[in-house]
């Protein structure tokens, strides 16, 4: 699958490229807490919340896919399931980016730089549902 490089083609929308966008900034903050998170706690248990930083990964990619299925599908009612799981999907990332706020690294700093971005995306999904 082909990301944001760049530049921009005519093929698709600006929420796919801003869901482009979205998914570099979650791979990038994942790559920064999974140190912190990865050490052993007292009790040698793994901290829980390193799954929430594979979260906002696996769900902004799938993100990407739903975007990219509801621009070309054909079928209205199937693209309107499209377009509701792009809704759940962004949901789900803003309560990801919600419960990696009270981890204990630098990192979380930069997860509000995602959250302000989502907030972006939310106001461009508003319009592109209506145009699709």
């Amino acid at each position: 699958m082909k990301y944001f490089s760049g530049y921009r083609d005519r093929k698709y929308s600006a929420l796919y490229y801003k869901a482009c966008e979205i998914m570099q900034i979650s791979r990038r903050i994942s790559d920064y807490l999974v140190p912190d998170l990865a050490s052993l706690n007292d009790q040698g248990n793994e901290d829980n919340r390193i799954y929430f930083t594979g979260d906002i990964i696996r769900n902004s990619h799938s993100l990407i896919f739903n975007i990219q299925r509801a621009e070309t599908e054909f079928f209205q009612d199937t693209r309107m399931q499209y377009v509701a799981s792009v809704g759940n999907l962004t949901d789900r990332l803003y309560k990801s980016c919600e419960r990696l706020e009270y981890v204990s690294s630098n990192g979380r700093d930069f997860l509000i730089i995602l959250q302000k971005e989502l907030q972006k995306f939310r106001k461009l999904q508003r319009n592109w549902k209506l145009n699709l």
